[in-house]
């Protein structure tokens, strides 16, 4: 069990992948991606991905490793990053990984809860039912079957809902009842590392970025993918604003502004997941690397 994943999250715009860099450099080692918009090769500006120059500072593993057009779930990448960090961790003790994307971080870290098989016939018919009768109703019969997953999911996401219901319908059984069981063993210790910043410099980090991401060509490369706008790697901030714009509903000026807001949204959004864990230690965004590097290995002497 002397093998360590170095996690680092924190909001989008921070110094995620300066600081990865660094550490891949201070623990000769390769780095992983989390980021669930990064994967796709063809829209390098609007995710932020590191750039030509960054990826040959150290070896790094899914970024633009997909297309736009193929289909990529958060349980795909859970099974692909586990089986490059056995294989990783068979000439390096430490390894990398950096993202924003919490549920992506989570799926490395933790694993997913494992539920039974339903019939597929399930989902069709409540996709059916969502269509016919609204979410609502839906809303009313998950409260019914499992009042907790009712109080704590994401009721206004159809996805999430159909889902607890399915599990709810096929097993006669409450969806959270199966949360929290049998959670797939880990062979590595993670070590969280979080960066941080008084919100109104994230806010400020993240309007300069938005303003290089256009200097550096963003509404071409939103133009080159505009055809593809129904893709789901697509529905995302920064596309779905210039996709507005190219079908003449929005000004520019508008729709710049709405990826300045809608970013800042997120990342609101990604301190309030990032924070729910209590095991990582949160550092200001420019605390020299030494400093982290330091605890880190403390972290490693601690647990060897």
């Amino acid at each position: 069990m002397n093998k360590y994943l170095i996690s680092i999250v924190g909001p989008t715009g921070i110094g995620k992948t300066a600081l990865s860099l660094e550490l891949a450099k201070q623990f000769n080692t390769e780095i992983l991606s989390a980021d669930s918009r990064q994967f796709y090769k063809e829209i390098p500006i609007g995710t932020a991905a590191p750039t030509a120059t960054e990826l040959t500072v150290a070896p790094h593993h899914f970024i633009h490793n997909k297309s736009i057009k193929d289909p990529y779930s958060v349980g795909s990448f859970e099974k692909e990053a586990i089986a490059k960090l056995k294989e990783l961790f068979r000439s390096k003790s430490t390894v990398i990984m950096v993202g924003g994307s919490g549920l992506y971080v989570d799926a490395v870290i933790k694993g997913f809860d494992t539920f039974p098989d339903v019939a597929p016939e399930l989902r069709e018919q409540l996709n059916l039912e969502l269509k016919a009768k609204g979410l609502e109703a839906l809303q009313d019969e998950l409260k019914q079957l499992d009042p907790k997953s009712y109080e704590t999911i994401a009721l206004k996401n159809p996805h999430r809902v159909i889902r607890a219901l399915e599990i709810c319908r096929g097993t006669g059984l409450p969806f959270s009842s199966f949360l929290n069981q049998n959670k797939p063993e880990r062979h590595f210790k993670t070590i969280s590392i979080g960066l941080e910043a008084d919100r109104s410099l994230i806010y400020e980090r993240i309007n300069l970025r938005v303003d290089k991401m256009l200097e550096h060509g963003l509404i071409e490369e939103a133009k080159s993918v505009f055809k593809y706008r129904k893709c789901n790697a697509l529905n995302t901030v920064a596309y779905k604003e210039l996709f507005n714009y190219f079908n003449k509903e929005w000004t520019l000026e508008f729709a710049v502004s709405e990826i300045k807001k809608n970013t800042r949204r997120f990342a609101k959004r990604q301190l309030t997941w990032f924070k729910k864990a209590p095991s990582t230690q949160w550092f200001k965004y420019n605390t020299d690397v030494k400093v982290i590097t330091d605890y880190i290995k403390q972290e490693q002497q601690k647990t060897s």
